[in-house]
């Protein structure tokens, strides 16, 4: 079990609740408590207005599987773990969860027993707020925000 940074990407993220080894802290996967990691963000463009998370199991059988993703979070440079479940996120200025694995949530690394999945968290930094409703996936919102994606990261580690 390993963390990776993925090279060529301009956001440079921590991801809290994954640890310098590779493995996910338990209470941030479907094993544990199941919420979402904090997230500090050290290099935000001062253009970033929102921000976009996604989770994604690339072991998946089916391709890209979402886990979870969220937009309009308010761009700054420290998200708090445990985000509430909910289509709106009040606690982040109205942040919306859209259709995943975990719908209108985070939902964590939960592969099946002794395999091992690898999954990977995206931050976009966009220049805008995003208008879609809360029953958008992953690729909606991704297509949504072509074009005013100014930054990204991604932080990938495995978990069995």
């Amino acid at each position: 079990m390993r963390i990776e940074k993925i090279e060529g990407n301009d956001l440079d993220f921590e991801c809290v609740g994954v640890e310098s080894d590779g493995t996910f802290a338990i209470e941030h996967t479907g094993r544990g408590e199941d919420i979402s990691p904090e997230f500090i963000i050290k290099n935000l463009s001062p253009s970033a207005k929102t921000l976009v998370i996604t989770l994604e199991d690339l072991s998946h059988p089916i391709k890209g599987f979402t886990h979870w993703v969220i937009w309009n979070i308010p761009a700054k440079n420290n998200i708090p773990k445990a985000i509430p479940p909910g289509k709106s996120v009040s606690a982040l200025d109205g942040a919306v969860q859209g259709i995943g694995y975990g719908l209108h949530r985070y939902g964590g690394p939960k592969p099946p027993k002794g395999k091992s999945h690898r999954y990977c968290f995206t931050v976009y930094a966009l220049n805008c707020a995003l208008e879609l409703k809360a029953t958008s996936t992953k690729r909606q919102v991704l297509h949504r925000a072509e074009g005013h994606i100014i930054q990204q990261g991604k932080i990938c580690a495995s978990y069995e």
